[in-house]
């Protein structure tokens, strides 16, 4: 006897305007579009396609347009039925079947098989790290027909639907089974999926544009349980436009004027610099769309000297104010940053003061510069990786340069586009033969809510950057199997007593990021970028 359930877990102000700021090509796109047409700013170019091959977030950004999946995250971050109908558990919690929803299609006219389920959710669990841990549970996985996923357990895994629904990177999208047996260490570059969005390869520049369709066939999930719209990435997707152009333009000012002058309608990240200026014009709404905002990050390579050694990581933790960061991302108004911040973002019932002396004690760079003597350090080279064309992470990488130079560290900046820092990161290899040491970055507050997501508290040594502790592992593997609330509450206030030893990156704030769009631009739904529900008025 079967019970069935759904699982409820989870611009500076006076700055002249010159008319057409944009190219021609552009210009002239952009003249002639329809109110079919919705032309976007996105963070940066989307240098990789693959939806599980990077953490950025303009890919993951990217694969929520293409792909679907199977579960959908609503915006009190609970998991609910997305591209299945509905679940069926065992008693003893070891055996669920998944049946997909009628009528799905992908973009090249096939159905939506559950053996494509099967490959995709495999492909995915190899690199995500809900995945593997979702995988590790996992007896059996197979495809009972057409439409029914099954899952055999080793164990009772309640966040079954939270991992597969997860709307952090990378999100287990959903491809036809051909694509998903790709070794998932090589990239995927056919973006064929089931989303709301087809992916328009020829019209696709390298640097400039990126462009969707909708897709005539998707099927949207009928209203909710509340008899409500779409929320955040569970619920109806319904598609209000025919085309969605992205225009990457990296130069902030020139952004600004192409929305002041209507040739854009929505810009993701606005810098802070210019939002006064885009406040004042009744034309356009800044707004702060996603209320788990996104944590600023100094992300250590833990393979390669000096940050292979944790008394040096340990070292910097006294130096490091997160003031300093947030302002120059985000300025000086507090509305738009919180210091303070430790592994888990403050949206998080996880969120503690364990271990924060650490972080919010007086700075001091003497101190620090002895803790790092003491610890060994004796001038190795700190390679830091900054992308000049992503403003965001730009000021990151300005605010630690300046720190590892007063600190007398030997750096070595080196400066590139975003594309070429996405490539760069994952090689492994010595400074000397074009590795890394740290980098700056940002987390969506969803992607650090709880230590099954946080891929950055892992201690497998799998994650960019490749720390390994067997205490953080150990603990979150206590997590998952802690029996309510409040066990998982203490057992995380320790996973962040022992980050504060481990140091596996440096937690450097949380930014409440804004985007601007025209006032005629409606219903935008609450979270990050997404493009159903989005209409013009």
């Amino acid at each position: 006897m079967r019970r069935r359930g759904l699982l409820a877990t989870s611009l500076a102000a006076g700055l002249a305007v010159p008319p057409l700021a944009l190219p021609g090509l552009v210009r002239a796109r952009a003249a002639s579009s329809g109110g079919s047409v919705l032309r976007f700013v996105p963070q940066s170019d989307l240098a990789v396609l693959d939806p599980i091959w990077s953490t950025a977030y303009v890919t993951r950004n990217h694969a929520l347009m293409v792909f679907d999946t199977l579960y959908g995250m609503d915006s009190a971050f609970r998991a609910r039925p997305q591209m299945v109908a509905g679940h069926e558990v065992s008693p003893d919690g070891l055996d669920w079947r998944l049946t997909l929803r009628e009528g799905l299609r992908f973009h090249d006219g096939e159905p939506v098989l559950a053996r494509d389920c099967v490959a995709s959710i495999r492909r995915w669990g190899a690199r995500d790290g809900f995945g593997q841990t979702l995988m590790a549970a996992t007896e059996e996985l197979s495809a009972e027909g057409d439409r029914v996923i099954r899952f055999r357990l080793k164990r009772p895994f309640p966040l079954l639907p939270d991992a597969l629904g997860k709307a952090g990177s990378a999100i287990c999208a959903i491809m036809p089974e051909r694509l998903a047996k790709t070794d998932p260490f090589t990239q995927v570059t056919e973006m064929v999926g089931s989303g709301p969005f087809r992916f328009l390869a020829q019209e696709r520049v390298a640097g400039s544009r990126v462009v969707y369709a909708r897709h005539e066939q998707y099927v949207p999930r009928p209203e909710d349980e509340a008899g409500g719209p779409a929320d955040f990435t569970a619920g109806p997707k319904r598609v209000h436009f025919d085309r969605v152009e992205w225009h990457v333009l990296p130069d902030a000012a020139t952004a600004a004027n192409a929305m002041r002058a209507g040739e854009m309608d929505w810009w993701e990240n606005p810098t802070a610099d210019l939002l006064p200026m885009l406040r004042q014009d009744a034309k356009l709404t800044v707004a702060q769309r996603d209320v788990a905002g996104y944590v600023g990050c100094l992300r250590f390579n833990h393979l390669n000297p000096p940050f292979d050694n944790p008394a040096i990581r340990r070292a910097l933790l006294g130096a490091v104010s997160q003031a300093d960061y947030m302002t120059a991302v985000a300025g000086t108004d507090r509305s738009n940053w919180s210091d303070g911040v430790g592994y888990f973002p403050p949206v998080s019932p996880l969120a503690s003061d364990a271990g924060m002396a650490s972080l919010t004690g007086p700075r001091d760079l003497a101190a620090a510069r002895r803790a790092l003597a003491e610890a060994g350090y004796d001038g190795q080279k700190v390679v830091l990786l900054s992308p000049s064309d992503f403003p965001t992470l730009k000021a990151l990488a300005d605010v630690t340069a300046d720190l590892l130079r007063r600190l007398g560290m030997n750096l070595d900046e080196q400066a590139m586009d975003w594309g070429s820092m996405v490539q760069r990161l994952p090689k492994r290899d010595p400074v000397g033969a074009g590795g890394w040491s740290v980098f700056g970055t940002f987390w969506s507050g969803i992607d650090q809510i709880n230590p099954a997501v946080h891929s950055y508290l892992r201690g497998n040594g799998m994650a960019t950057g490749w720390p390994r502790s067997e205490a953080l592992e150990s603990l979150r593997d206590e997590w998952l199997a802690a029996p309510d609330a409040a066990a998982q509450k203490a057992i995380a206030a320790r996973i962040q007593e022992q980050a504060f030893r481990d140091v596996p990156y440096i937690p450097l704030g949380q930014m409440l990021a804004s985007t601007v769009f025209r006032r005629e631009i409606v219903d935008i739904p609450k979270g990050f970028v997404l493009f159903w529900s989005t209409r013009r008025a």
